[in-house]
Parts: structure tokens; C-alpha cells; sequence
């Protein structure tokens, strides 16, 4: 049996210094250290019900009024090493091989460094200053539990009780509107997978899918006591209809007087407007209503190498154009059925996040109105999310939180999502040095 590989000198040293670079904010900038004025919170006055004040999400002065002089140093070296993408890829690596070797202080490194940035915290108890710094600033919190089933029934049940805590903080906690859960933390992949393709269940996957059902019962009944909003996350299309059957279930149950359980749209497949409408259509006939958070979409790779083998059609949209063209149509669609759809926007996209504060004012629709929320992931597009509350809108950051190693799959989706998406990464990098660089007034 082949030895398991112990960390040379050299590897440990390469680890050690990577995290340190990330942990410290050094990257040779000596502007860096100059004194720069940390600035209070602030706001303007609440806007009128159809006229909010103009918004520019180039205001970095609003965006990052909350990070002091060594928080936006930390930021910019986090994102200035993100821009990189060799080094995000070897930094990845690093970062894995470290917490396998239990080299002495990964943990603390990683924690106060990327998990610090995109995270809140190992559990909902180390969220809450984070949620209350948010809080300040009308921006609200979801507590986005990030750790990934391992597949049994008592990984399935410890998820269903640390939602059901979320869902129970959200009830505590003036400042988080929403919890959320994947459909797949409570319930087994294949078995909503055979039931998408039509075939029949064995008499143990039909208890087990008894089961899951219960778990997403549970959550939603949850829900419908506290009065919070509850969104059912999207997945990969070979068994994401399952998961909206189960949505619309439990949306006809717990929707009878608002948007309780909200359904995840994405918008890369060409035929989720389409799934939208349909979804209105049995709503406004059966009498109940539809929470809808629109998003791009997370598996773009993964969805064309499986339409590939599987050999059917790729779902997902064949430009990029296509898809913000999708988007914006169905933000258009919700708002002009916003008796019955309550709508949140799950974008970084800043067209359509301005996109829809324009089809809200052209409504009549006051900024604030608790039918139409803006969302991002913590750790991101800050110049949207604080300038968007700023000007009276519902906002809110998705915050990740779990055990460090158990969710570093997450913050290394983040790090190459950053990466791969066009632009992302720089334009995060350049907006902070903006306002390094307005904090010294040049």
C-alpha cells in the first residue's frame, strides 16, 4: 500500500506564505499604509413611494462605507491575488493540501483571510455580528448553511435541524428576511433523479423519499409559523424539476396569504421563463402566491459535459446576451405581475440590478416595497448592495457559514467563479482601489 505523502519543507513554507499574504493584505502597495479616515455610517432619508433617489454603483464611498483602512487593505489583496488566476489555482491546491497535512495555524490563516471575506462564521452564533454590521447598514442577512451532505438519512436530518435553526434566528433577528436550503442537503440525488426520468421507485426509495419530503415539510411549516420567507435553492437540471414539483407543493400549502416559499430560477437555461409563467398560471388559478429569486445560474460547465454524454440538448442558453436578455425579461414579467409573484433578484449583474429599480419606479412601486428584494453573496459587489440600500431598496447578502474545512468546497467555487467570470475579480480590485485612493484624496 502506496505511503501517504508527508509536506517537505519547502511545501509547508510555499502554503505558510500563501495564506500569510492573504491573512496580512501585503502586497507591496506602500499607499496602503498611510492613515486613511474611517468613515461612519450613513444614509439618506427614506425615499418617496415611486421617486428613490438616483443610484450609482460607482459610488464607492457608499459601497465600502463599512470597511475600516486594514479591512479594505485585506480586501484588496484577497481580490488582487483573485485576479490572478494561476495563482487561484495553485493557491486552491495549497490551501487543500494544508488542511489534509494539519499544518499548525491553516485553520486560523484560512479562517481570517478568504473565509473571513466570503463568510460569516463556523456557526449561527459567530454570524450574528456580521448580520448586526449589516443590520446597520438596511442591508439584511441569509444564513446560507454551506456544508455539503454526505448522503445518509442522519446527514439529511442534522441539515433539516440547523435549517430549522436559520429559520428560527430569522424569527429572533429584525435583520435577516429570508433562509434558504438546497433541496439535495435533505433528500438523495438519485432518488430525484429517477423520479425526474419517470421511472419507478423501489419500496425503500419511495420510504426515503417519504422522508425527504417530511424534512422540506418541516422546513416550510417552519417557515409559515415565524412568518420568513423561505428560498428553495436551484440545481442541476436532470433532476431540477423534481425539486420545483416539490416548491409548488408546498408553495400551494404555506402561500394562501403571502410569499412564504420562494422558488430559484435560472435563467442560463432557455426555458426557465417559460417554467415561470407556467408556475404563475397554476398559482393565480389555484389561489396562492409564487416567491421567485432570479439568478443566472452555478453549473454552466457541468450542465453542457452531462448534455454531452447523456446526448440530449444543452439547456443552458447559447450566449451569454441570450441569458441577460432571459433576466431581464423576467424581472420584467414579475414586475408586471406583482400581485401574485413577489420577486428577488439574485444578481451581481449591475444593468439588471438598475434595470429593475427602473421597472419598480415605472410601477409605481416604492423602493422599499417587501415584494421586491436584491441579493448578493457576502464578499461581493458591495457597490450594489450598500448603494441599493442606500437608496431605500430591500437588499440582502447571502452568508455562507460552516465548519472551515467543511466549507472550503464553497470558497473555492468562489474563488474561481471570480476568476472565470469575465471581469469579475477586476472590477471587485478596481472599485476598492478607487476608494483607497478617494480616502487619500487623489
Amino acid at each position: 500500500m502506496r505511503a501517504r505523502s508527508r509536506p517537505t519543507p519547502k511545501s509547508s513554507a510555499n502554503v505558510t506564505r500563501f495564506l500569510e499574504t492573504l491573512f496580512t493584505g501585503y502586497l507591496r502597495q506602500p499607499y496602503w499604509f498611510r492613515p486613511i479616515p474611517t468613515l461612519q455610517p450613513f444614509f439618506m432619508s427614506p425615499a418617496s413611494p415611486t421617486q428613490a433617489p438616483p443610484i450609482s454603483f460607482e459610488d464607492t464611498r457608499v459601497a465600502f462605507a463599512s470597511k475600516s483602512d486594514v479591512q479594505l487593505r485585506k480586501v484588496y489583496a484577497l481580490f488582487a491575488a483573485m485576479n490572478n488566476g494561476t495563482l487561484v489555482k495553485t493557491g486552491s491546491g495549497l490551501m487543500k493540501s494544508a488542511l489534509k497535512w494539519g499544518l499548525p495555524g491553516t485553520k486560523f490563516l484560512i479562517k481570517h483571510s478568504i473565509f473571513e471575506q466570503f463568510c460569516g462564521g463556523e456557526t449561527i452564533a459567530e454570524c450574528r455580528p456580521v448580520t448586526n454590521e449589516l443590520g446597520k447598514y438596511n442591508i439584511g442577512t441569509i444564513l446560507d448553511y454551506s456544508v455539503e451532505g454526505e448522503g445518509s438519512d442522519r446527514s439529511y436530518d442534522h441539515t433539516r435541524d440547523e435549517i430549522l435553526a436559520t429559520i428560527d434566528e430569522a424569527h429572533r433577528s429584525k435583520h435577516i428576511p429570508f433562509s434558504v436550503f438546497k433541496v439535495t442537503g435533505v433528500a438523495n440525488v438519485a432518488i430525484l433523479e429517477k423520479i425526474q426520468a419517470g421511472k419507478l421507485l423501489t419500496p425503500q426509495e419511495e420510504a426515503a423519499h417519504a422522508r425527504a419530503v417530511a424534512r422540506v415539510d418541516a422546513l416550510c411549516a417552519r417557515a409559515h409559523q415565524h412568518g420568513v420567507r423561505l428560498f428553495v435553492d436551484a440545481e442541476e437540471s436532470w433532476f431540477q424539476h423534481t425539486i420545483d414539483l416539490l416548491a409548488y407543493d408546498m408553495m400551494a400549502k404555506y402561500n394562501r396569504e403571502t410569499a412564504i416559499v420562494w422558488n430559484t430560477y435560472q435563467l442560463y437555461r432557455h426555458d426557465r421563463l417559460d417554467a415561470l409563467k407556467a408556475a404563475h398560471d397554476t398559482a393565480a388559478e389555484a389561489g396562492y402566491f409564487i416567491g421567485a429569486k432570479l439568478v443566472r445560474g452555478a453549473y454552466m460547465e457541468k450542465e453542457a459535459r452531462v448534455a454531452k454524454q447523456r446526448g440530449y440538448d444543452n439547456p443552458i442558453n447559447p450566449t451569454k446576451n441570450a441569458t441577460d436578455a432571459l433576466y431581464d425579461e423576467s424581472l420584467q414579467y414579475c414586475v408586471d405581475h406583482i400581485d401574485r409573484i413577489s420577486i428577488c433578484a439574485g444578481t451581481h449583474n449591475e444593468a439588471s440590478s438598475l434595470l429593475l429599480t427602473q421597472l419598480m419606479q415605472q410601477a409605481g412601486l416604492a423602493p422599499n416595497d417587501p415584494r421586491v428584494w436584491f441579493a448578493q453573496l457576502y464578499g461581493m459587489s458591495d457597490n450594489l448592495t450598500y448603494n441599493l440600500a442606500n437608496a431605500g431598496y430591500n437588499t440582502a447578502k447571502y452568508l455562507p457559514y460552516g465548519p472551515v474545512a467543511a466549507v472550503m468546497p464553497y470558497l473555492l467555487r468562489r474563488a474561481d467563479e471570480n476568476t472565470a467570470i469575465s471581469g469579475q475579480s477586476s472590477r471587485e480590485f478596481l472599485l476598492i482601489q478607487k476608494e483607497i485612493r478617494r480616502r487619500q484624496g487623489r
